[in-house]
């Protein structure tokens, strides 16, 4: 990174992640363009000091923007995210993230980009896990349309830096949560707990409750953003040698996270148990050694990011 700061384009950049992302971009002073389509984005989450273009990474105006502009590094937020939404339109699916993702990588292929830091999902490409913390090097069976995009991916990322020397880092997250996130995506439930708390409703378990997710706060997510930035590269990349998983590596339960939140909040209007969701996973917790071992580290602990998240959501409906 020179000293004046890169050229980055953040695809996503009014959603929850990708808005937080491009706010730490600018924070290092780097010069930041937004690109969102607004389809679940908020016009309100984009940081005034960044380019806002409204557009999706499908849009074939997208190359005019690159031609003008010759970006340093990509981060590719934009996707389609809900799991429900591909298995009912696996179409819809692919042409977002395959069919986009192909858009802004022949756009960067083409205009000279270094390097792109590609959002994939620990949460899905591993599928029902053997192994529990999931190493990167774990076997890829995703079990739904979402989760086959996502690895379909890292291997066109593979393909491009292979082929045409661009350089990538695929991120996969684990289930990320924080200020500005809504109830839809892998960590929804968390939003949907604190907008039930704040309202002294019941919370929705499905099934025993006893399912477990490894849930990372937002800002180790930007932090890790930040990693992959600039991180080396295996001499000899192959889809899991420039990956790294974004988590903690804690398995917590739905019951756990509810016990937590109560806690936050200061109220227990209690509990309601419906049938389990078919299809859902059982267990997903992430092994982090990897990325650990660049000197990267969750730093916020579970109840210190739930409170942040309880506060910023109580306001927003206090705003409202």
């Amino acid at each position: 990174m020179s000293d004046g700061g890169c050229k980055v384009l953040v695809t996503g950049g009014a959603g929850f992640i990708g808005s937080h992302v491009a706010d730490a971009y600018l924070e290092r002073g780097d010069h930041v363009w937004v690109v969102d389509d607004l389809s679940s984005g908020r016009l309100e989450n984009v940081n005034p000091d960044a380019t806002f273009l409204e557009m999706g990474i499908k849009d074939p105006a997208l190359g005019d923007l690159f031609d003008d502009v010759g970006f340093d590094l990509v981060s590719l937020h934009a996707a389609q995210i809900d799991v429900r939404t591909s298995v009912t339109d696996p179409a819809l699916d692919a042409s977002i993230n395959i069919l986009g993702l192909l858009n802004v990588l022949e756009c960067a292929r083409r205009t000279g980009t270094r390097r792109i830091v590609y959002v994939s999902s620990g949460g899905v490409v591993y599928g029902e896990p053997e192994q529990i913390p999931t190493p990167e090097r774990a076997p890829k069976r995703p079990l739904s349309p979402y989760g086959v995009t996502k690895l379909a991916g890292e291997y066109y990322l593979h393909y491009y830096q292979a082929i045409h020397g661009l350089e990538y880092v695929a991120l996969r997250y684990s289930n990320v949560f924080g200020p500005r996130q809504d109830p839809h995506g892998e960590a929804g439930v968390v939003a949907i707990f604190c907008q039930r708390l704040q309202a002294g409703e019941q919370l929705t378990i499905f099934g025993d409750g006893e399912q477990t997710r490894d849930y990372v706060f937002v800002k180790d997510v930007v932090s890790a953003n930040l990693f992959a930035s600039d991180a080396p590269l295996a001499p000899e990349p192959n889809i899991d040698s420039v990956a790294f998983n974004v988590g903690t590596g804690v398995a917590t339960s739905v019951n756990r996270l509810a016990d937590v939140l109560e806690n936050v909040a200061g109220s227990n209007p209690g509990r309601v148990h419906l049938g389990e969701r078919a299809g859902e996973l059982r267990h997903s917790t992430l092994d982090v050694s990897r990325i650990a071992g660049g000197g990267w580290a969750a730093r916020y602990s579970l109840e210190d990011g739930l409170r942040e998240t309880f506060e910023f959501i109580a306001s927003q409906l206090i705003g409202a």
